[in-house]
């Protein structure tokens, strides 16, 4: 827009061009940006922002997350780790044994259920309390590996 359209043109000659005569339109009286949240400007800040200063938990220097690497699986899905020919051999008194690492999972975690009557013997590193329940209650056995 060229300059004699805008509204500013309206203020020339007078001599505070709309900013009042006594706190003078000076260039940053508050600060520039976020200038002042914690001081003058805290109400805005808790108002509108809670939160927005402090710190939250610990932190945890050098994590490596390899420690911390543990993929899942449900009890649901167990059943279908076993190979075809292995799940017609099974009869009553044999049970299949599941090797979770060897399919990539660390870690047993207890949602659904095994199909019924169908026991197995699961190998893991980690099996949650509830997984472990229901593994039992199907009539298989739980072994922790290392």
């Amino acid at each position: 827009m060229t300059t004699r359209f805008k509204k500013n043109r309206k203020k020339r000659g007078h001599v505070s061009a709309g900013h009042g005569r006594v706190g003078k339109h000076r260039k940053h009286p508050g600060g520039r940006g976020n200038a002042g949240g914690l001081h003058h400007h805290r109400i805005l800040f808790d108002k509108y922002h809670p939160g927005y200063f402090g710190k939250v938990g610990m932190r945890y220097f050098h994590k490596l997350r390899n420690k911390f690497y543990r993929p899942i699986i449900n009890i649901d899905r167990l059943w279908s780790l076993i190979p075809s020919d292995v799940k017609e051999k099974v009869t009553q008194d044999s049970v299949p044994m599941i090797d979770v690492t060897q399919f990539g999972y660390f870690k047993v975690l207890g949602k659904g259920m095994l199909p019924p009557s169908k026991a197995v013997v699961v190998k893991a590193k980690l099996v949650s309390k509830i997984a472990e329940k229901k593994i039992k209650e199907a009539g298989g056995s739980v072994v922790l590996t290392a």
